[in-house]
């Protein structure tokens, strides 16, 4: 590339575009390697402005940037946001009436982003189209899904590599939040990047605190968790049923808007529900894994997780669809024994080659529930980082719960598991191990068994944590009656070679995240009503128009001038051209 742009000039296009004075983390390095026709695989946690390193350079490079990205809404999204910050952009997809409009704007280059999914990608019409014109850019969104290691691995995402071949002078650009070594390697090998253009900027995402409980109640649960956050919120479920359900006892509970989604809805409602989640300022959807990635909302509250995720990688993205506006937020998991129990069923219906890796992948998913210390370490440490001890922003942190050695009460317990045959549930066993007068162990005759009432009151209360921990480490499993049976390494801890601790909960409460919203300010409130009748007005959700930040940093500097406003971050020229007058009126009026 003859004289490419300058990281100097980037930083005013930054300005200009998007209304901010410095690049965040590594966002510079990026930008300056895709500048100088350097390709890149960017590995940057949700929320840190992965779109920006292709979107700015687009406007800057001779061309178009082609970007790849999984699905429509997700498109729909990030075009609505680009064209609302001056930047041309279409979309090519199945929902785009104006497809004809689209492609002679590549042809004539008047477009700095395309958008296309992998499988239009990988026509050979599309590769045409793409000789018509000049491509600056490949920019592989979720980029994971190329790797059979990732946890979403897409079939279509293999073929981009071929067409990226045929042309051998423009840059790829790889992106995603969530992928471990192993990944990232396959990614590189796979989209033809050179290993040096790695550029690894962190996991961490200190804004969302994490908090893992033992389900109990889960609409009493997540109720709390809604009072706690006003704003919008997202809920994951297991099933398409428990969706529908939960949604709507959610909002039978809550008087809030609370809708489900999930595959098996008609689509139009299902295209109408998230259409209404992305526009809401309060919304809570109840969803199974299906809804999320092509959610480019940055004002979500919370997301809660109703059940264990399918692994560590996939608890971090859906996670992290939480606070991508920086803003304070809050993860919630909710578990039960059952569901590793029934994951750990699940392994056995995999192909004999993929067994392995996904034990591992769920026994870092136990750890993680598991675990007395900092969640955000375990989190982090799956991904390679070095993180301190405590983060002071997960619930063990705020409030260390108790740990004790069971490991004589888990001998007792898997003894009597044993010697009732493996065939029954905690009840019975507990029952056996305090020497209850029961008719059916009389029956059965396990009142003459060695470990009766061997267990006394105070050690009785382990019972049932210690089961919860067993089996999410795999050391006991559940049949489909319910019955409990030695696994993983149970032999071990018989014998006494194997320890175990476990952790109890505390006593009180658990802290929660706080809003971080300003409570009572009339003006941010006023900001907050004008947005809204301005996004009404436009058709857009109401963060296209500007984020909370923004807004708050408008109550707090009141801006008395254009340019002044203009000085905020997240006001762009095109932004203060658009919306400057009203929201300064606004201001001057408070």
């Amino acid at each position: 590339m003859d004289n490419p742009p300058t990281i100097e000039r980037a930083r005013e296009q930054l300005q200009a575009l998007f209304g901010f004075r410095e690049f965040r983390g590594r966002q510079a390095e990026v930008v300056g390697r895709v500048l100088a026709g350097q390709s890149t695989l960017a590995v940057m946690p949700t929320g840190a402005g992965k779109s920006l390193t292709y979107q700015l350079p687009a406007t800057m490079l001779d061309g178009t940037c082609v970007v790849i990205s999984p699905l429509i809404a997700l498109m729909h999204d990030q075009l609505r946001a680009a064209r609302a910050n001056g930047i041309r952009a279409g979309t090519l997809t199945s929902q785009d009436a104006d497809w004809r409009e689209t492609i002679d704007a590549y042809r004539t280059g008047a477009l700095d982003l395309l958008y296309v999914a992998p499988e239009r990608a990988s026509q050979p019409g599309f590769r045409d189209l793409l000789a018509s014109a000049r491509v600056a850019l490949f920019a592989v969104d979720e980029a994971h899904c190329v790797s059979e290691w990732g946890h979403d691995f897409r079939p279509d995402y293999r073929q981009l590599g071929p067409l990226m071949d045929l042309f051998t002078e423009v840059p790829r650009l790889a992106l995603t939040a969530t992928a471990d070594a192993r990944t990232r390697a396959d990614i590189l090998a796979q989209l033809g990047i050179a290993a040096d253009g790695l550029v690894v900027a962190g996991f961490d995402r200190p804004n969302i605190r994490y908090a893992l409980r033992h389900r109990d109640n889960p609409v009493r649960q997540i109720t709390a968790l809604m009072a706690a956050h006003p704003g919008p919120g997202i809920v994951y479920v297991p099933t398409r049923k428990k969706a529908e359900d939960l949604a709507d006892k959610l909002a039978m509970a809550t008087r809030r808007r609370v809708l489900p989604y999930h595959a098996g809805l008609e689509p139009e409602v299902r295209s109408a529900n998230q259409a209404a989640f992305v526009a809401s300022e309060d919304m809570v959807m109840v969803a199974t894994v299906a809804f999320g990635m092509g959610i480019d909302k940055p004002d979500v509250r919370f997301v809660a997780h109703a059940g264990i995720p399918k692994s560590i990688e996939a608890y971090y993205q859906e996670t992290g669809r939480a606070g991508r506006d920086g803003d304070p937020s809050e993860a919630l998991l909710l578990w039960g024994a059952g569901d590793f129990a029934m994951a750990r069923q699940r392994l056995a219906e995999l192909p004999p080659e993929r067994q392995a890796g996904e034990r591992a992948r769920l026994d870092a998913l136990a750890m993680l529930v598991e675990t007395p210390g900092c969640r955000r370490a375990v989190l982090l440490r799956h991904f390679g980082e070095d993180p301190p001890e405590s983060c002071g922003n997960c619930d063990n942190c705020l409030e260390a719960p108790g740990v004790t050695d069971a490991t004589e009460t888990a001998r007792k317990l898997l003894s009597a598991v044993y010697r009732t045959g493996q065939s029954y549930g905690l009840g019975h066993l507990q029952k056996v191990l305090t020497g209850a007068s029961d008719e059916r162990i009389i029956q059965r005759g396990h009142d003459r068994l060695s470990v009766y009432g061997i267990v006394g009151a105070d050690e009785a209360r382990l019972l049932q944590p210690l089961v919860r921990a067993l089996q999410a480490r795999g050391s006991l499993v559940a049949n489909e009656h319910g019955g409990l049976a030695l696994a993983g390494d149970a032999r071990a801890i018989l014998k006494g070679e194997r320890s175990v601790e476990i952790v109890l909960p505390p006593k009180g409460k658990r802290k929660t995240a706080k809003e971080g919203n300003p409570v009572g300010d009339p003006l941010f409130d006023a900001l907050r009503e004008l947005r809204r009748q301005l996004a009404l007005e436009a058709q857009v959700p109401p963060y296209v128009i500007f984020h909370d930040a923004t807004l708050r940093e408008m109550a707090r500097a009141r801006p008395s001038s254009l340019d002044e406003l203009g000085e905020i971050g997240g006001v762009g020229a095109r932004k203060l051209d658009a919306y400057g007058e009203y929201f300064l009126d606004v201001i001057l009026r408070h």
